[in-house]
C-alpha cells in the first residue's frame, strides 16, 4: 500500500471514529440502568438477529437460520430433531396437541388443548402434573363443557386468583375452572352462554375479575364480549363492545392495572384471510370496564400499523426500567398473500411473520425498537426457500412467529418464541435495540405417527417437521444431581405434545449473567 493510500485510509478512519463512538454511546445510553432516554434513539434493528453459537455436541441446522432443509427432510435427519444450547428433559406426547391454544400454566401444572377428533381416546383440555419434569403425567381431561372440548386460542390461566378460563371456538360457551385447591384437578365453577359470541382468542385482566373474548368476526365493526368473573361461580356477560373502526382484537393482553388493552389488530397483508383494514397495534383504554363504571366506554389511545406482515396475533407486555413495551407477533408474512411465496419474493416482501419489540411509553406514539427476524423471515433469503418441497400429502414448512414470552415481566433477559415450523427460538433481549439468538429447539419429525389430537395431523400425510405456535413458559426448577436449580422452558408442539427443555450445563456456566434473578 503506498503512502497516499495510507494517509487517505487514516483520514477516513479519523472521520468515522467519532461517528462510531457516538453510535455506540447512543445505543448504550438508550437502555441505561436508570432508564434515561436521550432525544435520539437508535435506529430499529431490522436485519436477521445474530445466530446462536451452539455447543459442540448439539444437533444443529444446516440451512438458513430457522429452516429445515429439503435434504434434512428427505434424508430422515429431521426425525432426530435439532437443538442448540437446549436439551430435552421430559415429554408427554399423548395423542398430540393443538399448539396454537395455550398452553397455560400454574405452579407445577400445565394445560393444553387437542383437536378432539373422533379417533381420540381422550377429548378436552389435557391437564398435566409436571412436578417431575422428566416424567410429566396427565391427571385430568376437561371435556365437561363445549369450551373445554374446543377452546381454540382462549385457554388462559389467571395466576392471581388461580382460575382457568376457556371459550368455545366459533361458539357461545364460556367456562371457568378453579385451580386453587389442586391445580392437577380443576373444578368447574361456571359454564355460561355468551349470546352472539364466536370465540377465537381471549385474555384475562391481571386481577382475574374480567375476561375479554376475542372474536372470529374480526373485520371492521367487530365485537368484544367482556365477561365479569368477580364471582367465578356466577360468571356473566358484562357487555359486548361493538367496534366501529380500529381496535378489534385478535389475541388479548392487558397492562398490570387492567386499564389498557393491547389489541393485536389482525389486518390484511395481500390475501391473508377474512380480516380487513390495517395490521398492527391498537392501544385501548378499558379503565371504565376495569372500574365497573356505568355505561363503560372503550377508547383508542394509540395506533401503530405496518404493511410487511399480516394477521397480527400477540401484544405481550413487559417493562424495562419502568418503561412499557410490547412484543408483537404476526402469523402471516408475504407468503400468506396473493400468489404465495414466489409472489412475496418477487415484490421483496418478508416471506414469514416475525416478532417486534415496540416501545409504548408514549401511548399516543408507539415506536418499533427492533425486529426479531431469523434468516427465514428476511426478504433477502426469500428465493432460497422456493425449492422447499411440500410434505407428501401436505404443505411446505412455514416460519411465522405466533407466541412469545419473557423470562419475567420486569427487566427480562430472555425472550422465547414459537416460530411454527422454525421451532422454539430463544433470544437475549437485555439490549432491546440489539437482540441476539442464543438457543433453539426443534422437535423431531413424527412422520406418519397416529396423532389424532395434533393440529398438524392428517391421515396419510408424511410430516417431516413439527409445529410450535403456543405460549412458551420459563420455569426455574430443582435440577438433578448436584446442579442446584436450572432454567427450563415448558412448551407444546403439535406432534410431540408437551415438552420440557433445559439450558445445557456448558451454556449456563458460560452465561451466568443471563440467569441472574431468574423467574420462578
Amino acid at each position: 500500500m503506498n503512502r497516499q493510500v495510507i494517509v487517505k485510509a487514516f483520514a477516513s478512519a479519523a472521520i468515522a471514529l467519532p461517528s462510531l463512538l457516538l453510535g455506540a454511546s447512543m445505543t448504550a445510553s438508550y437502555h441505561t440502568p436508570g432508564g434515561q432516554i436521550p432525544n435520539a434513539r437508535p435506529a430499529p434493528w431490522t436485519t436477521p438477529v445474530p445466530k446462536a453459537t451452539c455447543g459442540r455436541m448439539d444437533r444443529t441446522e444446516t440451512g438458513l437460520q430457522g429452516q429445515t432443509t429439503p435434504d434434512e427432510r428427505s434424508s430422515g435427519r429431521s426425525e432426530r430433531g435439532y437443538n442448540c444450547n437446549l436439551e430435552l428433559v421430559g415429554q408427554f406426547q399423548g395423542e398430540g396437541a393443538f399448539s396454537q391454544d395455550g398452553p397455560a400454566f400454574l405452579d407445577n401444572c400445565a394445560y393444553y388443548a387437542t383437536e378432539n377428533r373422533s379417533g381420540q381416546k381422550h377429548a378436552g383440555v389435557v391437564v398435566l402434573d409436571v412436578s417431575d419434569p422428566a416424567h410429566p403425567q396427565p391427571t385430568a381431561y376437561l371435556d365437561d363443557t363445549p369450551a373445554g372440548r374446543n377452546p381454540h386460542e382462549t385457554l388462559k390461566v389467571n395466576e392471581a386468583r388461580k382460575l382457568l378460563a376457556v371459550a368455545e371456538n366459533n361458539g357461545p360457551n364460556f367456562a371457568v375452572y378453579e385451580l386453587s385447591a389442586d391445580c392437577r384437578h380443576p373444578i368447574l365453577k361456571s359454564s355460561v352462554t355468551l349470546p352472539g359470541s364466536q370465540a377465537h382468542m381471549g385474555g384475562w385482566a391481571p386481577d382475574g375479575k374480567t375476561y375479554y373474548v376475542g372474536q372470529n368476526n374480526r373485520g371492521i365493526g367487530g365485537t368484544l364480549p367482556v365477561v365479569d368473573v368477580s364471582d367465578p361461580s356466577r360468571a356473566k356477560l358484562l357487555l359486548t363492545w361493538k367496534f366501529t373502526g380500529d381496535g378489534r382484537a385478535h389475541d388479548v393482553n392487558l397492562n398490570a392495572s387492567g386499564t389498557r388493552l393491547y389489541a393485536g389488530q389482525p389486518g390484511t397483508f395481500g390475501n391473508t384471510g377474512s380480516s380487513v383494514g390495517p395490521d398492527g397495534l391498537v392501544i385501548l383504554d378499558v379503565s371504565d370496564i376495569q372500574a365497573r363504571r356505568p355505561n363503560p366506554q372503550v377508547r383508542i389511545i394509540g395506533k401503530l400499523f405496518w404493511d410487511d406482515q399480516g394477521q397480527v396475533e400477540q401484544m405481550f407486555p413487559f417493562t424495562r426500567n419502568g418503561r412499557q413495551y410490547v412484543v408483537s407477533t404476526d402469523e402471516s408474512g408475504g407468503a400468506g398473500g396473493a400468489g404465495g411465496l414466489k409472489a412475496a419474493c418477487d415484490r421483496g416482501a418478508s416471506p414469514y411473520g416475525y416478532p417486534q419489540i415496540i416501545d409504548i411509553a408514549d401511548e399516543t406514539k408507539p415506536v418499533v425498537v427492533s425486529k426479531l427476524k431469523l434468516e427465514v423471515n428476511d426478504a433477502a433469503s426469500c428465493r432460497r426457500l422456493l425449492t422447499d418441497p411440500p410434505d407428501t400429502g401436505g404443505g411446505s414448512p412455514v416460519y411465522n412467529a405466533e407466541r412469545c414470552n419473557t423470562d419475567r415481566p420486569r427487566n427480562p433477559n430472555l425472550l422465547a418464541c414459537g416460530f411454527q415450523n422454525g421451532g422454539l427460538r430463544v433470544f437475549d433481549i437485555r439490549d432491546l435495540s440489539r437482540p441476539s439468538e442464543i438457543a433453539y429447539y426443534k422437535p423431531p419429525a413424527t412422520r406418519k405417527a397416529f396423532l389424532p389430537g395434533s393440529g398438524s395431523w392428517t391421515q396419510g400425510v408424511d410430516r417431516t417437521y413439527d409445529k410450535i405456535s403456543g405460549f412458551p413458559h420459563f420455569k426455574t426448577m430443582p435440577a438433578n444431581g448436584t446442579r442446584g436449580r436450572e432454567m427450563q422452558i415448558w412448551f407444546v408442539s403439535d406432534n410431540n405434545g408437551f415438552q420440557v427443555v433445559r439450558f445445557s450445563d456448558a451454556f449456563t456456566a458460560a452465561h451466568k449473567n443471563l440467569f441472574d434473578d431468574a423467574a420462578n
